[in-house]
């Protein structure tokens, strides 16, 4: 087992593995827009997406954001998004390593907190974040979408 950052020449893999989080995802736009994003994504310092490996195969995923802060002594705090594991691999501890080592970066950078949301109400998944360290009760969160 291998955790890194995922390589800018990993988008496809990335991409095929994204489709076991949102299985009925909106379509993707034209790939040149795609690619447009990804090289933001891993041009932009604050944005951080570490893959597990087993051998050379991405099975896990999830990508953290720094976000610079005025408050607590001007410590950032991140974001955590798009946490996944293939299918297959689910229940072996790899989503556990994968968020040990994104909040062990965290606390790297001077972090004081790492948050992150989900839309499962599913009692094992609530499971799976409170045994990662998170805490569903320590703070409520709010969220707003555009007009459809």
């Amino acid at each position: 087992m291998d955790i890194r950052s995922v390589g800018a020449s990993e988008l496809d893999a990335l991409l095929a593995l994204y489709e076991h989080l949102h299985p009925e995802d909106q379509p993707l736009p034209a790939r040149d827009q795609i690619e447009a994003v990804w090289q933001a994504i891993i041009a932009n310092p604050a944005h951080h997406c570490f893959g597990l490996y087993l051998e050379a195969q991405l099975v896990a995923s999830c990508s953290i954001n720094l976000v610079a802060n005025l408050t607590r002594g001007c410590r950032p705090f991140a974001l955590i998004e798009n946490v996944v594991t293939h299918s297959e691999h689910r229940g072996c501890g790899y989503g556990q390593a994968l968020l040990a080592y994104a909040k062990a970066f965290a606390w790297d950078q001077g972090c004081y907190k790492v948050m992150l949301m989900t839309s499962s109400k599913d009692p094992a998944t609530l499971r799976f974040y409170e045994t990662a360290g998170f805490d569903r009760h320590d703070k409520q969160a709010f969220i707003a979408k555009p007009p459809a």
